[in-house]
């Protein structure tokens, strides 16, 4: 939030005409103060990193690095901002990218400005919102956790330490950068994958990295 009470948001979008629109219609509106617009990935970083948003709002398609990897990137950082994700296609896969990162909004282009203003408002109170039209694309990840949940049983015997360093895993970070971000020593994060695989009955030097690959969009984001 800004001193004045008002949702400080950045956008980042490469086509101007787009651009120029959502500018006016949250300059217009009252909840909302812009502090800061980007049209490449690199640019959205060093803005958001510099005006601390409290929402961010991120097309999928950028020149450069792209809105998931902008948020990506800025998800190791403490910067606190929350992103709203924009994007011309209902490409599931890139929908999954956007959930394992935490992402909370995620709004097609074609659906009004006014559903995507009040999804940067929701997001910015740490609520969810995705637009009706991608709730199958939810409803299919809430099935593959039900399914996973039901033939890896071994998942409910794992600690809170242990589930979290798994879906880090499942996000391609190495035991180095588990450990950084966790404030524990390698040694402790290797311990923990090793009694993950106990657990889940993994054996094999790449095994672990396998299955959470595999299931990455069914174990739900990093705490």
């Amino acid at each position: 939030m800004s001193l004045s009470g008002q949702i400080s948001v950045v956008i980042v979008d490469d086509h101007p005409l787009f651009r120029q629109g959502l500018r006016q219609a949250i300059e217009t509106d009252a909840r909302f103060e812009l502090v800061g617009e980007a049209d490449n990935g690199q640019v959205a970083l060093e803005i958001i990193q510099r005006t601390q948003p409290a929402v961010a709002v991120l097309d999928v398609n950028l020149p450069g690095l792209n809105g998931l990897e902008v948020a990506a990137a800025l998800a190791k950082t403490k910067v606190k901002t929350h992103f709203v994700v924009l994007t011309m296609l209902k490409d599931e896969t890139a929908f999954n990218k956007a959930m394992n990162l935490g992402i909370n909004g995620y709004v097609l282009k074609e659906n009004a400005v006014s559903e995507i203003l009040n999804c940067i408002a929701a997001v910015a109170q740490g609520d969810a919102y995705v637009s009706p039209s991608l709730t199958d694309f939810l409803l299919r990840r809430r099935k593959r956790a039900d399914w996973l949940g039901l033939h890896k049983p071994g998942l409910d015997d794992l600690t809170v330490a242990e589930r979290r360093i798994l879906k880090r895993i499942a996000l391609g970070h190495t035991t180095k950068e588990i450990a950084a971000e966790l404030s524990i020593s390698p040694r402790t994060v290797e311990s923990h994958r090793a009694n993950i695989c106990d657990k889940l009955g993994l054996t094999g030097s790449n095994r672990l990295l396998q299955f959470a690959l595999e299931n990455r969009d069914a174990l739900g984001q990093p705490d």
